[in-house]
């Protein structure tokens, strides 16, 4: 187990820097990436023939390319990937640009899936490998007002890993979707969460949402990001591992409250909505 090359992206802080500090801990070779390979320099510090930096733009297919390539280079192969690079948005959907949403889909969404596509050659051809997506527990419910767009890449990122799992099965890789529910880390901060370029006055109740998230939220989440990490490195022990990882208390208590909706909605029009076939 000691000897898997694991690739983490969006290392620089959050739960992808817990991430990268613990497998290093535990003896564990890791490439980790961000835009920032300064910032990353000075949040951690390893010798090189476990740590590997990388400059990466996950949205940008050759960059990322090059750091599988790399990564494959230095360590002799990669072995556990996980998708971590991301960053929030709030705002009513209306008030949301075309251009914004875009850029929150091509991080979150595509920026995931030039990853797998760059390191599933590779872990076809070893036919064995995990990769984590990283979403959220609003990509499993939506009942967050002004965070529309957000949750919209984080339920794509659950679709396609669903999908993902069911396709590289064959080849012995799981798939893990990973739902976090509140954690302190700076994902609530500037850097990480951003807001309309203009705001519409009349949504009050997104301000409040977002005000809420920006000043009483932020630095008081319940989630440990190190006890999240120690939660993913487990995982990877396991024989059958999870589709679907819940993290937090308060995940696991939304998810709960999503699933009894859905199932109290079916129950309520079960009648009308199944009797929809041709009659023979």
């Amino acid at each position: 187990m000691k000897n898997r090359v694991w690739f983490v992206t969006g290392a620089s802080r959050g739960l992808g820097l817990s991430l990268v500090k613990k497998l290093l801990q535990a003896g564990f070779p890791v490439a980790a990436t961000s835009r920032n390979i300064a910032e990353l320099g000075k949040a951690v510090s390893a010798d090189k023939k476990t740590f590997l930096p990388l400059t990466v733009n996950v949205s940008d297919e050759n960059s990322v390319a090059q750091a599988i390539q790399h990564t494959v280079d230095h360590f002799g192969s990669i072995d556990v990937i996980v998708n971590n690079a991301g960053y929030g948005l709030a705002g009513a959907l209306e008030e949301l640009t075309d251009a914004e949403s875009k850029q929150n889909f091509d991080i979150n969404v595509f920026g995931t899936l030039n990853v797998i596509r760059k390191a599933m050659p590779f872990l076809r051809q070893q036919q064995s490998g995990h990769i984590f997506n990283i979403a959220s527990i609003g990509g499993f419910t939506g009942n967050f007002p002004g965070f529309g767009i957000y949750c919209a890449t984080k339920f794509a990122v659950h679709g396609f890993s669903e999908s993902l799992a069911a396709e590289v099965k064959p080849f012995g890789i799981h798939v893990t979707v990973v739902s976090p529910g509140y954690f302190r880390t700076s994902f609530l901060d500037s850097v990480s969460l951003n807001t309309p370029a203009t705001e519409i006055a009349a949504y009050q109740n997104v301000r409040e949402v977002q005000s809420a998230h920006q000043h009483n939220i932020n630095g008081r989440q319940p989630g440990d990001p190190d006890k999240a990490a120690d939660v993913l490195i487990e995982v990877t022990h396991q024989q059958q591992p999870p589709l679907h990882l819940f993290l937090g208390q308060d995940a696991y208590n939304l998810a709960e409250v999503k699933i009894q909706a859905v199932k109290q909605d079916m129950a309520q029009v079960q009648h009308l909505a199944t009797a929809t076939a041709f009659a023979e």
